[in-house]
């Protein structure tokens, strides 16, 4: 089968071959053959080293498709379902699964740095991306890591719930709790930024401020949800206008490094609530002064994953989508090709483009 390969960390280009071969399904596996899969900043994020892996990874964590073969211990799903990729397998019994914490589960992400379940070039071991690699046309994941799904969502609006779409208004609907009527501003205009304001929007936020350095993003922002839009040269004065100078109730940091962090803790109020949505390096550190945390009195919350339970979250953005309250469709800048993934990872880096979704045969 078809799949992209990254060698080493700060390749030029992916491996783009079609001699991949799959590991045998287990007795608590699904195969799934991947029908949409996006191209996402934490792929990019691998790609650089910020996000490490086990080397050589095919990319991919956002995908949706159709259960192929299942275990003889699976009854989650079966052949011909349509599911949705969950990155982060809850297993159910380590110490974050029993507190409800099963976005927090480590113990599959951790078996996908020692389980190599791709074979190339013969019998060389490759990795998947967090165990999935969805940038290969199928992968082999724990029954947990295949969430069904309503036939009539679409696979590419079902991959963006994967991950873009659970991140975001998961931050916001179990991050945050944003309260209806309350004031957002939201750092990063990304796909996992759009969805942050599509979820303030679903809260009932009455003030919904984009901020992002491209322009071009704006105008995509306010047609999601945001009221008001902004460089961050400019957030000063949004904060005069729309605020009358106290700052938001909640400042979303979309972008995975500590300035643009720091520019979400300037735009919330003091007592607010700052959250930390990005994926950002581990060397890059938020320069906050103890004085700060303590007498501004605002919350510093951090929301990986959206804090999700996939088995609730995906079905519930899925009816969502369906309901027409998120508009999925408007995100995805461009549909492509598997040969097109590098000069997709190219646009990506440029910051021009959303969602670029890779739609398989």
């Amino acid at each position: 089968m078809r799949g992209a390969l990254l060698h080493a960390v700060g390749d030029e280009k992916l491996d783009i071959r079609d001699d991949f071969t799959l590991t045998p399904v287990g007795p608590a596996d699904v195969r799934v053959r991947i029908r949409a899969t996006g191209v996402c900043h934490s792929d990019l994020s691998v790609l650089s080293g910020v996000l490490p892996m086990p080397l050589p990874v095919i990319p991919g964590h956002e995908g949706a498709g159709e259960v192929v073969e299942v275990g003889d211990q699976v009854t989650s799903v079966q052949p011909g379902d349509h599911v949705i990729i969950n990155w982060t397998p809850a297993c159910g019994d380590c110490p974050n699964c029993i507190v409800g914490q099963p976005n927090l589960c480590m113990t599959y992400i951790m078996k996908s740095f020692a389980e190599a379940r791709f074979r190339y070039d013969g019998d060389n071991p490759a990795f998947g991306m967090s165990g999935c690699g969805t940038w290969a046309e199928e992968i082999v994941v724990p029954w947990q890591g295949a969430v069904k799904v309503d036939p009539a969502v679409p696979f590419e609006a079902a991959a963006l719930i994967g991950c873009g779409i659970t991140t975001g208004v998961g931050a916001v609907l179990n991050t945050a709790k944003v309260r209806p009527g309350s004031t957002v501003a939201v750092v990063g205009c990304g796909g996992v930024g759009l969805s942050v304001i599509q979820g303030a929007r679903l809260s009932g936020a009455t003030t919904i401020l984009a901020i992002d350095p491209l322009e071009s993003k704006h105008e995509l922002a306010k047609k999601v949800g945001a009221t008001h839009a902004c460089t961050p040269d400019g957030l000063m004065d949004a904060i005069g206008t729309l605020t009358g100078g106290q700052g938001f109730d909640y400042g979303f940091e979309v972008v995975g490094r500590s300035a643009a962090i720091m520019t979400a803790w300037q735009a919330t109020r003091r007592g607010g609530d700052v959250i930390v949505v990005g994926a950002g390096a581990m060397d890059d550190q938020v320069p906050l002064t103890a004085f700060s945390l303590l007498f501004e009195g605002k919350n510093l919350l951090s929301s990986m994953y959206g804090d999700a339970d996939v088995r609730r979250d995906f079905p519930r953005f899925a009816a969502l989508y369906k309901a027409g309250r998120l508009d999925l469709d408007s995100m995805i800048s461009s549909r492509i090709k598997l040969a097109d993934l590098n000069d997709a990872v190219a646009a990506l880096k440029s910051g021009e483009v959303l969602r670029q979704i890779v739609v398989f045969d």
